[in-house]
């Protein structure tokens, strides 16, 4: 007997979660976050009351533990780092010394967006007719923009790369007032957008549809900290605008503190996804 298709949820174009009724008979669900990060799906026998959880074979297992891995701890270290340059800058002696952190963090929030876009470049394949997950062959790259996670992740990866431009704009000495909101205050505001824009179809891949609050979910947790990580760094870009009349920042207080915090919140975020594995 072929797979039927019973429902499908989501937002838009996009499906986040997927009920079926497998050639065995039962009920399969496959969830778009549940496959990418823990490599499973759920499924309820016929007869049964309980649904239990059906992993992927031990190959993709091991690719997502990794790739979690790496992506964890390199928005921890990233978000660190973030977080210190801010309190240089705020309270130490001076911008060099910041930036460099800044750049440094930086590298690793690159090291940590790439992770997430291989999570779903490699996430297992969902076999409707058996109700169970299947390693992909490992890709470095694939274009897949119909799926969410794929979306958000590219846009996540985008934005740690713009961000690298202002970071590396940052070191430059002797800029004038308007290269600096070019090449510094610009790139910020676009890497802010992406970071934005990415959190928010988290959100809506976590909630199958509108965001809402999922007290009980390790993977809201993770996604809404993020999110609010994304809000605070955009506070600070916002602020950190120079004015061409007198060449200070509009708020140099609201600037440092809001990277600061929005800092924290990834690294937070980083260190729950710890837990977030197969």
């Amino acid at each position: 007997m072929g797979r039927a298709e019973e429902h499908a949820e989501g937002a838009g174009p996009f499906t986040t979660r997927l009920t079926w009724r497998p050639r065995e008979g039962g009920t399969a669900v496959w969830e778009s976050r549940l496959a990418r990060k823990r490599a499973r799906l759920t499924v309820r026998a016929a007869g049964e009351a309980a649904a239990r959880a059906r992993r992927a074979d031990a190959v993709a297992v091991a690719r997502m533990r990794r790739l979690n891995a790496v992506a964890a701890g390199a928005f921890t270290v990233g978000g660190t780092l973030f977080a210190l340059g801010a309190g240089l800058a705020q309270f130490g002696p001076g911008d060099v010394t910041s930036a460099w952190i800044y750049f440094t963090g930086g590298l690793f929030f690159n090291t940590g967006g790439y992770a997430s876009l291989l999570q779903c470049v490699n996430t297992p394949r969902r076999d409707g007719e058996a109700g169970r997950l299947t390693a992909r062959p490992w890709s470095w790259w694939r274009y897949e923009p119909a799926r969410i996670d794929w979306l958000s992740a590219f846009l996540l990866f985008a934005g740690t790369l713009v961000f690298g431009v202002n970071l590396l704009s940052s070191l430059l000495q002797g800029l004038s007032v308007q290269q600096l909101n070019r090449l510094v205050w610009a790139p910020d505001m676009v890497g802010c957008t992406l970071f934005l824009v990415s959190g928010h179809l988290a959100l809506v891949e976590v909630c199958h549809g509108r965001p809402r609050v999922r007290a009980h979910d390790l993977a809201w947790w993770i996604v809404a900290i993020n999110q609010l990580g994304s809000v605070l760094f955009m506070v600070s870009a916002l602020a950190a605008f120079t004015r061409p009349a007198t060449g200070s920042l509009v708020n140099a207080d609201i600037a440092n503190w809001g990277t600061l915090t929005g800092a924290v919140c990834f690294a937070v975020g980083g260190m729950l996804q710890f837990s977030e594995r197969p």
